[in-house]
């Protein structure tokens, strides 16, 4: 059993137990930063509790811990590794004992240093060290005096506790935090000093602004960025120098800046580019004696053993230009580029100074034409895992122009929740095939000049056929899809995509029971769930705008947000095509929008907090008032508000049918999925380690979906002065399992406001108290629901 309790019984005599850090500052100051200084931490606890559940791992793993032993065992396995050496000659196995030999010892190694697996993953009781405590006051005051506190005072007390914990506060007196009255520069040479005064307004040092030594090593980067954009291929940050007068005037600095010129040269020299050559398979070895022929083309010189790639392409891909001045922008805009090409191993750049040229040198990898990967493993879809196999054949510049093949299968089976049933899930076998062409330029009639300034935006065209086949006990159902897509970036972080034609035709074969089923859910409640299965024809519009800041990088606070718009059908507004009315397709016509918002908050290390905003919009126009089934909105599930099941929430207050067996799934009976037209919903977590690779949460889920203007039921249509008592809340705790490679995590939701409204029910909408985590329920009482997901929900 592992006690986590964050007990003194484990310190030795005259040691004390480090519990809690703090920082006092006048009201209002921003102590952002301060924490991260601490030379001590104070043992992680679960919420104000005191335990600690790393610390229990760590001395569980030290009560079996014996040092000696694996000392003994290093040595044993040493000589043993010796001893097989010893007797062979063969010189590639002695290579690979000693590798072997090597790994072994190391991990032992590991295990003497740091201790055995559960001592590793937790840690131990933080002793209060009070020259770490001093240490900590010295480095807050040096953190405020770069932050422009020249006078600040930081001083340090502790105070002892209940059973030897000790509190340590420590007092922030800042005082006047010193800004710029002054800023002037000292720059000899004439042409640096013209740019860097061209370039002020982007200066990150403003008059007025607080001294921030931070802000000064910033604008160090950007004044040495700027010069190596303007051809000072040579020039160091060691030339910029700042120094601030505070004596003038009370509270406010004269600060200059100082660009030095090189001792030996007396002034910075502006490199000019020569000639560009481009080596396209460096790796590659011709015939004997063979050399490479260099061909010029758009003022770059080619140089290859053979003629396999399109130099047009390459050109729109490299921004250095011949009597051009060096530019680092261009240089790392070039490699990027062209590694974006996906047919390059390696791409480099170096530039050649000798015999008073100045020569920029190109050299690329091709990658093998033909590449062939398969690859076995687990999906969770709504919250069941069923495995899946995919095999991938890749064929590179297909046409000599870098384009790409690919062509795709997969076949598995998923576990999904059945749109009819409640405790149960079907195990849905899926088949699918694609082929796709990607070509890494727009194909529609750029002239030349076009074509190389879009070059830098990264864009790609691709077409794309596939045909996807699922059969469950239901239906079978095979849906076969047509597209082409334009992508391009914009500043790295921004994504645009835009679809001019999505074409789907969607085609079902039902089960007679289920047939029925479905035409009496129509018949008796209304619910549109048939509409999926009829013979359709969707073709659609879309264009989305991705923002992507770092979003998915541990660690980091980062923001994620994608905007799609989506008209469906417009084309019929023009033209019908025969072949829809002579096969009866179901047409629609629609407009339909969705914004998705991400936050990432890191606090610590170990802490972060994220939030998600989610929602859509469908407008439809068609004579048959429905969206596409897939085009409909859905709440509920693993990903959405995890205190119901998969698309199970909603519509608005509308209440399911009472179950007609409440022991077994709860009072209300959630059979049937609830498309909408319009999604609002939201989540928050607190994410934090607990130890080793194993990570807690938790979150608070609030959302509904509704109709709007495709049902008559007052309840279930959304309504401007009642939406916001309509939301379904969620709370719960989950697990997260990072194994790098992926992130495993289990979720428990809990319902906190159920927004159906059911006069006829025996408890009210707040639901938080009445949760039931194992069967048999009872009518007050509502059924905690489990999620199973791979990543982050959000």
């Amino acid at each position: 059993m592992v006690n986590g309790c964050i007990s003194t019984k484990r310190l030795q005599e005259n040691e004390k137990l480090l519990y809690r850090q703090t920082i006092e500052a006048p009201k209002g100051f921003n102590k952002e930063g301060l924490n991260d200084l601490f030379v001590q931490k104070a043992n992680d606890r679960l919420g104000p509790l005191p335990i600690s559940i790393s610390v229990g791992i760590y001395y569980k793993g030290k009560k079996n811990y014996s040092k000696e032993k694996f000392i003994a065992k290093k040595e044993k396995a040493e000589r043993k590794f010796d001893r097989k050496i010893a007797a062979t000659k063969n010189q590639k196995r002695i290579a690979n004992l000693q590798y072997r030999k090597q790994n072994k010892v190391d991990a032992i190694n590991k295990k003497i240093e740091n201790g055995n697996l559960f001592m590793q993953w937790g840690e131990p009781i933080t002793v209060f060290d009070t020259g770490a405590m001093h240490q900590t006051k010295s480095k807050i005051t040096a953190f405020l005096f770069n932050k422009g506190f020249f006078q600040a005072k930081t001083s340090s007390a502790f105070n002892e506790g209940r059973k030897k914990r000790i509190t340590v506060n420590y007092t922030i007196t800042p005082g006047p935090q010193f800004v710029y009255d002054t800023i002037f520069f000292n720059i000899p040479d004439q042409r640096v000093a013209e740019l860097v005064a061209k370039n002020i307004p982007l200066s990150l040092i403003k008059k007025g602004d607080p001294y921030d030594q931070g802000k000064l090593s910033k604008e160090r980067d950007r004044v040495d960025l700027l010069l190596k954009d303007h051809g000072y291929y040579d020039f160091s940050k060691q030339f910029i120098d700042f120094s601030a007068d505070t004596s003038s005037i009370k509270n406010k600095i004269k600060l200059q800046m100082e660009i030095l010129n090189p001792t030996k040269r007396g002034y910075h020299k502006q490199f000019k580019v020569d000639s560009v050559i481009f080596i396209t398979d460096v790796s590659t070895f011709g015939k004997p004696n063979e050399k490479r022929h260099n061909t010029p083309y758009h003022r770059i010189t080619f140089s290859s053993f053979q003629d396999l790639f399109s130099k047009k392409i390459l050109a729109q891909r490299v921004f250095i230009a011949k009597d051009s001045l060096y530019s680092r922008t261009k240089t790392f805009s070039t490699q990027r580029q062209l590694a974006n090409l996906d047919n390059f191993k390696f791409v480099n750049v170096n530039y050649d100074t000798t015999g008073g040229k100045f020569v920029a040198n190109l050299f690329t990898s091709p990658m093998e034409r033909y590449t062939w990967g398969n690859e076995a493993g687990m999906t969770v879809t709504q919250g069941f895992p069923g495995p899946y196999f995919s095999s991938n054949f890749k064929k590179r510049n297909v046409f000599g122009g870098l384009e790409i093949m690919d062509i795709n299968g997969r076949f598995g089976f998923e576990g999904v929740a059945a749109a009819t049933s409640t405790n149960s899930f079907y195990k849905s076998t899926e088949a699918s095939a694609n082929i796709s062409f990607t070509f890494p330029q727009f194909l529609f009639p750029f002239r030349s000049t076009a074509a190389f300034r879009y070059a830098k935006n990264n864009p790609r065209t691709k077409l794309l056929a596939g045909y996807t086949y699922t059969d469950r006990p239901e239906y079978q159902r095979s849906i076969s899809t047509v597209s082409a897509t334009y992508t391009w970036d914009l500043q790295r972080r921004l994504q645009f995509s835009f679809s001019p034609a999505t074409l789907n035709i969607i085609t079902s074969t039902l089960s007679p029971e289920f047939k029925n089923q479905l035409d009496s859910l129509q018949r008796k409640y209304g619910n549109n769930l048939i509409n999926a299965f009829k013979p359709s024809y969707v073709s659609s519009m879309i264009f989305t705008l991705t923002w992507n800041n770092n979003y998915g990088v541990a660690q980091k606070s980062s923001t994620f947000a994608r905007a799609t718009f989506e008209s469906g059908g417009t084309l019929l507004n023009i033209y019908s095509p025969k072949f829809i009315i002579d096969k009866g397709l179901e047409r629609y016509q629609y407009l339909r929008a969705s914004l998705d918002f991400r936050k990432n908050i890191a606090l610590s290390k170990t802490r972060a907090f994220a939030f998600r905003l989610n929602s859509g919009f469908g407008y439809i126009y068609s004579p048959n008032n429905v969206l596409p089934y897939e085009k409909n909105f859905f709440a509920g599930g693993s990903n959405s508000v995890r205190a119901w099941r998969p698309r199970r929430l909603g519509l608005g207050s509308d209440p399911p049918q009472v179950s007609t067996n409440i022991s077994g799934n709860g009072y209300f009976d959630y059979s049937f999925e609830k498309p909408g037209q319009l999604l609002l919903e939201g989540s928050m977590e607190w994410r934090q380690k607990l130890v080793g690779f194993v990570h807690y949460a938790f979150f608070i889920d609030a959302g509904n979906s509704w109709a709007v203007g495709t049902t008559q039921n007052i309840k279930a249509t959304f309504a401007w002065d009642k939406f916001y008592k309509q939301f379904g809340i969620g709370t719960g705790v989950g697990l997260r399992f990072d194994f790098t490679f992926l992130i495993l995590r289990f979720d428990v939701g809990i319902k906190a406001w159920e927004p159906a409204d059911d006069p006829n029910r025996p408890i009210g909408h707040f639901v938080l108290w009445n949760a039931k985590w194992w069967k048999p329920y009872t009518a007050t009482q509502e059924p905690v629901i489990y999620n199973i997901g791979i990543g982050y929900p959000f």
